[in-house]
């Protein structure tokens, strides 16, 4: 059983698993196909990728535009403040940002309809996060845009300067980012 929280920007859900939990450890069922159709509608997830991550090391904000993916985050270890940008141009959040903590601790999942970007810093020590997508990784479709986009303007929790690839810091501006020109329509 899966508790479910809409949050602020349309299809972006968190789910909390139902763990039990004794003087032995812990158990919960991470995904289950009928509950999870029953909760996103019919997803195929057809990749599964998992990265690791140091303290304050940044990652995105990433999308791809000719295969825009669904996803489904879950921290293993650490704990994150994991961002999403709305890039529906049809949408009423369109341009809005909404940034949260996940951490394995908690053991909940995040839900990214596509159309977003997403990105991530890592606030532990040490921090492992695993991506389910519904279109496989391609390259010739990725984009990025900055992180600190100043139109953005999104209130990373920054203790320096962080850590990012030399290809997201190289991102594109929101202003002259490439977005879903007829996504979001299904709002209206």
């Amino acid at each position: 059983m899966v508790q479910i929280t809409a949050l602020p920007l349309p299809g972006l859900l968190l789910l909390q698993p139902k763990v039990y939990e004794d003087e032995r450890g812990y158990f919960f069922e991470v995904n289950r196909s009928a509950e999870l159709e029953q909760i996103l509608g019919h997803i195929d997830f057809v990749q599964e990728s998992q990265s690791g991550s140091v303290h304050h090391v940044l990652r995105g904000l990433h999308y791809q535009l000719e295969r825009p993916q669904a996803k489904l985050i879950r921290v293993l270890s650490g704990q994150i403040f994991d961002v999403v940008v709305d890039l529906r141009l049809q949408s009423a959040s369109f341009g809005q940002w909404y940034g949260l903590e996940l951490c394995a601790e908690k053991r909940h999942q995040l839900f990214i309809p596509a159309g977003f970007a997403h990105g991530f810093l890592t606030l532990s020590q040490y921090a492992e996060v695993a991506y389910k997508t519904d279109q496989y990784y391609d390259p010739s479709s990725e984009r990025a845009i900055k992180w600190d986009d100043r139109q953005l303007a999104i209130n990373w929790p920054l203790q320096k300067p962080p850590l990012v690839s030399a290809k997201d810091a190289a991102a594109q501006s929101f202003a002259s980012a490439d977005v879903y020109p007829t996504m979001g329509l299904e709002q209206i």
